[in-house]
């Protein structure tokens, strides 16, 4: 297994073939064996195939075009709604219509997303996570008739690879890692962790064509732009408000 996770791709281009029921319900099965909190699953998997709705959410997905490729489309979302009910059909009064409660279900929903990606690149299928999950929740939210108490947190597509990309750099272990406690990053730490990622070919190459003088500069400027997160973060928290998890006081 561990061989696998070093293995990992993000794959982009995929071919038509379909994924066999059984393969893909053990997929799921074993996204369900994942940590949980106080083993209450607060979490649901929307598994779309019906090319209609897929092509509702490659709209929604910034339009990228893996997610009409690949066979299976998956959300993980938060999810309260399932157990409230039964908290309430067992004469139980819930409590979970707060913050803590959405930020345990999406806990509980990306560590179920990471055990179906692992267990799909076991099996020869490739997977892309996409972040914009959460950008477009709300149109998410219309499209898969999500109920109250149920937020979408991420989402991944699933299927055969029609490419064979090289591995993506990583940082060095020691840049992620603290023994013991954490220990705060020097200038030198700094330079010394992202001096491979910047000396790479294709960071380069993403200078030139963005004209842009250092790679920091890149995810600032272009791709995570403060603009972009502070809009992002609004709408993102009004959905989750809406959804009926900010009920604070």
């Amino acid at each position: 297994m561990i061989e696998t996770i070093l293995r990992h791709r993000s794959i982009r281009k995929y071919k038509s073939d379909s994924i066999d029921d059984g393969l893909l319900y053990r997929i799921l099965e074993a996204g369900t064996r994942a940590s949980t909190t106080g083993n209450m699953q607060v979490y649901s998997m929307v598994v779309t195939r019906e090319e209609s709705l897929r092509k509702q959410l490659w709209e929604t997905h910034f339009k990228q075009d893996m997610v009409l490729q690949a066979p299976v489309h998956i959300t993980f979302c938060a999810d309260f709604n399932r157990f409230n009910k039964w908290c309430r059909l067992r004469k139980a009064d819930p409590g979970f219509d707060n913050y803590l409660s959405f930020f345990t279900a999406a806990i509980d929903a990306l560590l179920v997303s990471q055990n179906v990606a692992l267990a799909a690149e076991a099996n020869g299928l490739g997977i892309c996570y996409l972040g914009t999950a959460t950008y477009m929740a709300d149109r998410i939210i219309e499209i898969l008739d999500l109920p109250e108490c149920v937020v979408p947190v991420a989402a991944l597509v699933i299927g055969y690879p029609d490419e064979d990309p090289d591995l993506t750099d990583r940082l060095p272990l020691g840049g992620v890692v603290h023994h013991e406690k954490y220990s705060d990053y020097s200038e030198k730490d700094i330079d010394r962790i992202y001096a491979e990622k910047e000396a790479l070919p294709e960071t380069a190459a993403l200078l030139e064509e963005n004209r842009k003088e250092t790679l920091a500069q890149v995810f600032t400027d272009n791709r995570y732009t403060r603009r972009d997160n502070i809009h992002f973060s609004k709408q993102y928290l009004d959905v989750i408000r809406r959804q009926g998890f900010l009920k604070n006081n």
